[in-house]
């Protein structure tokens, strides 16, 4: 009884010391948010930096003890890099190239590697702007390539592609919207073939899915966003649930948070998901709250999004009531950094992690009554891709570096 005993407190140490992968872009629920304990103080808390081969606005993703990422090098940006890093020492593991076979030309603010990786846990999808869409197992060995521009001859924008797929269950779900040739696959994780295609709207959309995991995983629904509204499909079949057909934005993505969608529509739109109806009731819209390009965050009984002037803006997620707002300018030795923020944060034990344009880190505080800026550091590197929370580190991008932050 003592030595089972024993066994089970093990047990339980191990399981609560264990974090959760972040297997696609903002994490396995697409909200950004996770339960890890992450520092406070980025600047001291370092724990290593790599060297990447080519430019990426693509974000990291962790799987075990993997970090995966792409890049995307020479001069027409048409090399594809996926990359392998070990968790604990930053050592690469493994690293594979391969051409594009669509098209790279995108604005200078992007580059190819924009759309973030996804994993099931078995298998790595990494997707580029060109459309090009590669499955390798853990070990980097090619299981399937896709160049979705071979299938969908007109499916490209003259700015670049950046939706990040994602996986539920056995499903990849791809968006590849634009202004030609616009649409979304569900993609067997198998076979690399399609399970169905969508048609969708016409218009150029930079926006990536957000998963929905329902009690039972047959209730699981992606949510697709456009500038005409929105649209819930069952991942496995591409079956509609329900829509939503009021103009969203093009850029930042929708999030959830107990049963709500936070969407960026008129400003920001919440959207009741708990109804009788099954559909989506609206329940309060701010015109004030419109978030820039990075996606909001929604965290506990609160909302935040950060709008085009460099400015935090805090509600109340049941009535959308403003609550603070906290200018996001830090000065420097040489400088005041501020204004511009693409990536989207993500958030850990009461904390918002934010990323601006110029390379500086920001650790806000959002347990009181006002958001208060808890520490900040300087990259001194352009930072465009959204972090990555594993194991109570905090892996964040460049186009040059990969950083490590942990206790």
């Amino acid at each position: 009884m003592r030595f089972q005993r024993g066994v089970l407190f093990a047990f339980l140490i191990l399981v609560t010391q264990m974090g959760a992968d972040w297997p696609q872009f903002r994490g396995a629920d697409t909200t950004g948010v996770s339960a890890d304990k992450l520092p406070t103080r980025l600047a001291e808390s370092i724990r290593w930096t790599v060297d990447l081969p080519g430019r990426g606005l693509s974000g990291p993703i962790v799987v075990g003890n993997q970090v995966v990422l792409t890049a995307s090098s020479g001069f027409s940006q048409d090399r594809l890099h996926v990359l392998s890093f070990d968790a604990k020492s930053g050592k690469l593991q493994w690293e594979r190239q391969f051409w594009a076979t669509g098209r790279t030309l995108c604005h200078e603010k992007m580059c190819n590697a924009t759309p973030t990786s996804a994993s099931d846990g078995k298998r790595i999808f990494s997707f580029f702007s060109s459309n090009d869409l590669i499955c390798l197992d853990l070990k980097g060995n090619l299981l399937w390539y896709r160049g979705l521009t071979h299938d969908y001859q007109n499916a490209s924008n003259s700015l670049g592609m950046s939706s990040s797929p994602v996986v539920v269950g056995d499903t990849l779900v791809v968006q590849v919207e634009n202004d030609s040739e616009s649409l979304a696959v569900g993609i067997d994780v198998e076979t690399g073939e399609n399970r169905w295609k969508l048609d969708r709207p016409i218009a150029a959309n930079w926006t990536s899915p957000l998963v929905m995991t329902g009690a039972n995983p047959a209730d699981s629904v992606v949510v697709l966003q456009s500038s005409k509204g929105l649209q819930a499909v069952e991942p496995h079949s591409g079956k509609t649930k329900w829509t939503y057909d009021k103009g969203c934005s093009t850029i930042p993505s929708a999030t959830v948070a107990n049963g709500v969608v936070y969407v960026p529509s008129n400003g920001l739109t919440a959207l009741d998901l708990r109804t009788k109806e099954g559909g989506p009731v609206e329940v309060w819209n701010s015109g004030k709250l419109g978030p820039s390009t990075p996606s909001p965050i929604a965290i506990a009984d609160k909302v935040y999004t950060v709008g085009g002037a460099g400015v935090l803006s805090a509600a109340d997620a049941k009535d959308g009531k403003s609550l603070w707002q906290l200018r996001l300018q830090v000065k420097l030795e040489d400088r005041t950094s501020g204004g511009q923020f693409s990536a989207t944060p993500v958030a850990a034990d009461g904390h918002i992690y934010l990323f601006n344009e110029e390379g500086v880190g920001l650790v806000i505080n959002t347990a009181g009554e006002k958001g208060e800026v808890v520490s900040t550091h300087d990259f001194k590197e352009k930072i465009l891709a959204s972090p990555a929370i594993s194991n109570n580190a905090l892996y964040v991008r460049s186009d040059r570096h990969l950083w490590k932050v942990s206790n």
